[in-house]
């Protein structure tokens, strides 16, 4: 069934809940109110997704197991690092099974989806290119050719201008066919002509642990020596595979984490029965002046008028 949409959204949750098969856990770390735009196409085979966010942020991504998924920068100059590389524009993702990566931007940025039923691409790179596509346990960095690269990027953001401008050419069945098929062949060409670029697999592993530590701290404060023990790696090398993975250090990322849930919770919160003080606390924010200090440099106001904003 084909279907297409765009939406605007202001509330980094309500635009979590637009993404089909992707949770992107989202922790903001720039000024200004979030605001960001999501254009999706479903066809036949192709499911397409672009997303134009304009602040900067850091994502775990979580991609349903359901769906062989594609993605790359579609902005020029890119602002996206993926798993602590700096994507340029031409780069190409190639996803494993199920992956959960992190993703962060330097400022606005936007990002292109494409995913596949399962056995499609490597069916499609078999029969247009005589590529066997072996799945890898660990996402790949592609680097097509720039002609290639250009021309997938062209493509894509005329299929997503069409969804935006004329949606109801999708319902032509011959002109959505011959449009998929385009793209089919386009990412194809990309992944059989492209370099690939070197992954540290290993540090993929331990931002993955870290994740999940930090999902069962939610209660208990554990200092960054114990979380390291948690993980099963030195301090030093949680410092350093944070910094390309996150841009930002162990101890800021957990800080930046707890102030969006804060943030999140004000947003929801009944400004007649709740208090920002009991939503700090909450998040073990204990010294609410500076606490007031950090939030407002971190979102632009004073949480008192986040709650009171609802």
């Amino acid at each position: 069934m084909m279907a297409t949409g765009t939406a605007v959204f202001t509330n980094p949750d309500d635009y979590r809940a637009g993404m089909d098969d992707v949770k992107l856990d989202l922790v903001l770390t720039g000024r200004g109110d979030f605001k960001a735009r999501l254009t999706w196409i479903k066809l036949p085979q192709l499911n397409l997704l672009r997303s134009r966010e304009n602040v900067p942020r850091i994502a775990y991504v979580s991609l349903a197991p359901v769906r062989t998924f594609v993605s790359f920068p579609l902005a020029s100059p890119s602002s996206l690092v993926w798993n602590g590389v700096e994507l340029r524009p031409g780069d190409i993702v190639l996803h494993s099974c199920g992956e959960r990566s992190h993703q962060w931007t330097k400022g606005p940025s936007q990002w292109a989806l494409v995913s596949f039923p399962p056995g499609q691409l490597p069916y499609y790179c078999k029969v247009l290119a005589e590529l066997n596509l072996i799945e890898q346990p660990v996402g790949r960095i592609l680097r097509p050719p720039p002609s290639a690269a250009v021309q997938l990027r062209r493509l894509y953001s005329k299929a997503c201008r069409l969804a935006e401008t004329k949606p109801d050419i999708f319902s032509e069945r011959e002109a959505a066919r011959a449009l998929e098929q385009e793209l089919i062949f386009t990412i194809v060409e990309c992944l059989a002509t492209a370099q690939p670029l070197f992954i540290r697999q290993h540090h993929a592993d331990i931002m993955t642990r870290f994740e999940s530590a930090l999902r069962m701290d939610l209660e208990k404060r554990l200092g960054l020596s114990e979380l390291c023990a948690t993980i099963g790696v030195p301090e030093r090398t949680l410092r350093d595979v944070c910094a390309r993975s996150l841009g930002a250090s162990p101890g800021q990322y957990i800080r930046l984490r707890r102030l969006n849930f804060v943030r999140a919770e004000l947003r929801r919160a009944d400004p007649v029965t709740t208090s920002v003080a009991q939503i700090a606390r909450r998040y073990r924010f204990s010294e609410l002046g500076r606490f007031a200090a950090i939030y407002r440099r971190i979102f632009g106001e004073f949480p008192s008028v986040t709650l009171a904003s609802k």
